[in-house]
C-alpha cells in the first residue's frame, strides 16, 4: 500500500489515491446514505410495528402489516397492486413507441432545430406535475374536442368529461413520461452509425428488419434508461391517478398514499412501499438482466 506509483505523471503512493478517492465518492454516498438508504431502514423499521387506535405508532414488534398484505391475496389490495403493474407496462410501452419516431425526428434535424424541439420537451418538465396534470383534465373535459371526438366515436356519452377513467390515467401518465423516453433515445440516436443502416439497405432488408438489426442494437443503452425513467414512476406516481382517475380508479401510489394520510395506518403504508420497492427493482433487474442478454446476442 505504501510502494510508490505513478499517476498521470505524478509520484504518489496507492494509499494515497484512495484516500483521493475516497474524497470523491464521499458526497455522493453521503447524498445516498441520507436521501436512499435512511429512509428505506426507516420504511423497514416502521412497517414492523404496530399502531394505536389513534394511528399513532406503538413501538412493538408486529407481523401484521405484511399479513395483512400476503393474506388477502386475492383481495382488493392485491387487485390494485396487478393494475398498477399492468398500467406501468403499457405506459412504458406507449411512451417508448412514441419516443422513437420524436427522437429520430430531432435528430435528424440541423443543430439548432434539434435544440428548439428538444426545449420543448424538456420545458414542460419545469412544470409541477400537479399542474399539468390539471391541464389535461382542462383537456378532456366535455367543452373541447377530444371528449367530443370520444363521444362521436362511441366511447363516451355525449356531454361527458372523459375523466374519470383509465384512458385518462393512461393519457396522463404518457404526457408526463414521454419526455424522460424521448431524451435518452435522442441521445443514442444522435451517436448511430449509420453505415450498418445503409449496409442492411444494400442487402435489401425490409424496414422492420432493419430496425431490429442495425438500429435497435445501438440504441439499448438509451431504450434501458428511458424504460428505466418511465416504468418505476409509472409504478408509483399517485397525483395523476387521483386527478384523472378518481377513487374507483386507485393505484399503488394512491394506497400507499391513504395509508400515510386518512387511513392513519403508516405501518401498513411502509410495508406497502417496501412491496412496492421489491417489486420495482425485480422488475428492473429482470429487465437489465434480459437487455443485456439481447446486447450480447
Amino acid at each position: 500500500m505504501t510502494e510508490p506509483t505513478v499517476w498521470y505523471g505524478q509520484l504518489t503512493t496507492r494509499r494515497r489515491l484512495l484516500a483521493r478517492g475516497s474524497l470523491f465518492i464521499a458526497g455522493g454516498i453521503s447524498w445516498l446514505s441520507v436521501f436512499l438508504l435512511l429512509p428505506s431502514l426507516a420504511l423497514l423499521v416502521v412497517s414492523f410495528l404496530k399502531r394505536d387506535a389513534d394511528g399513532a405508532l406503538l413501538w412493538e414488534l408486529s407481523f401484521e402489516s405484511f399479513e395483512r398484505i400476503f393474506g388477502s391475496a386475492s383481495g382488493e389490495n392485491a387487485r390494485i397492486l396487478i393494475r398498477s403493474i399492468v398500467l406501468a407496462l403499457v405506459v412504458t410501452s406507449a411512451s417508448v413507441m412514441l419516443a422513437y419516431p420524436m427522437a429520430f425526428f430531432i435528430a435528424r434535424g440541423s443543430r439548432r432545430r434539434r435544440f428548439f424541439w428538444l426545449a420543448l420537451i424538456i420545458v414542460p418538465l419545469c412544470t409541477n406535475l400537479v399542474i399539468r396534470t390539471f391541464s389535461w383534465k382542462l383537456l378532456l373535459s366535455a367543452q373541447l374536442l377530444p371528449a367530443k371526438l370520444a363521444a362521436w366515436l362511441g366511447w363516451i356519452d355525449p356531454g361527458r368529461d372523459v375523466y374519470p377513467s383509465w384512458t385518462a390515467v393512461t393519457i396522463g401518465l404518457v404526457a408526463a413520461s414521454l419526455p424522460f423516453a424521448v431524451v435518452p433515445l435522442y441521445t443514442s440516436i444522435d451517436r448511430l452509425d449509420w453505415s450498418l443502416v445503409e449496409a442492411a439497405q444494400d442487402l435489401y432488408a425490409s424496414r422492420l428488419r432493419i430496425f431490429l438489426a442495425a438500429i435497435l442494437p445501438q440504441t439499448l443503452p438509451g431504450l434501458s434508461v428511458a424504460v428505466l425513467l418511465t416504468y418505476v414512476p409509472a409504478m408509483s406516481v399517485f397525483v395523476v391517478s387521483d386527478m384523472l382517475g378518481g377513487a374507483k380508479h386507485w393505484l399503488i401510489g394512491n394506497l400507499i398514499q391513504h395509508q400515510f394520510g386518512p387511513g392513519r395506518n403508516i405501518p401498513y403504508g411502509a410495508a406497502l412501499s417496501l412491496v412496492l420497492i421489491v417489486l420495482t427493482l425485480g422488475g428492473v433487474s429482470l429487465y437489465r438482466r434480459n437487455g443485456r442478454s439481447v446486447e450480447i446476442l
